[in-house]
């Protein structure tokens, strides 16, 4: 996509601190870290969100991610790490081309990726139960 700001990052035509790249994927320092260490795994080709990538490339992503943040944890070091996967702007995605957020965490440092937890209803168990019969 011509528009797409991380098309070009991940096609190297706007500068970014890159921490790994392969053929598929450049990982880079994010300009507005959560916390000190935290990287965004990009695919180098375009799709907009998970539903679009290929599962083989996800699959791969998922094991850069592994890698990454097994370093980084040696590296920074840090106490814990979120990975962090954003679809649709209603789950706070802002740049609609698949990435991958590696967050590391230090103790006390506010960077919150929680929730208030809420309660499974009998209702809606049944709703998604009766629905996920048509998962293969």
């Amino acid at each position: 996509m011509n528009d797409c700001i991380f098309c070009k990052i991940a096609a190297g035509e706007i500068p970014s601190t890159t921490i790994y790249e392969d053929d598929d994927f450049r990982v880079i320092l994010d300009l507005g870290p959560a916390t000190k260490g935290h990287a965004l795994i990009l695919p180098k080709k375009h799709y907009a969100d998970i539903t679009e990538i290929p599962e083989d490339l996800l699959s791969r992503a998922a094991v850069l991610a592994k890698k990454i943040v097994t370093f980084m944890m040696k590296a920074l070091p840090c106490d814990g790490y979120n990975v962090v996967q954003n679809n649709g702007e209603a789950a706070g995605q802002t740049v609609f081309h698949f990435h991958i957020h590696l967050i590391p965490r230090y103790n006390g440092d506010g960077a919150g990726v929680t929730w208030k937890p809420g309660t499974l209803t009998d209702e809606a168990k049944k709703e998604i139960l009766e629905k996920a019969k048509d998962l293969k």
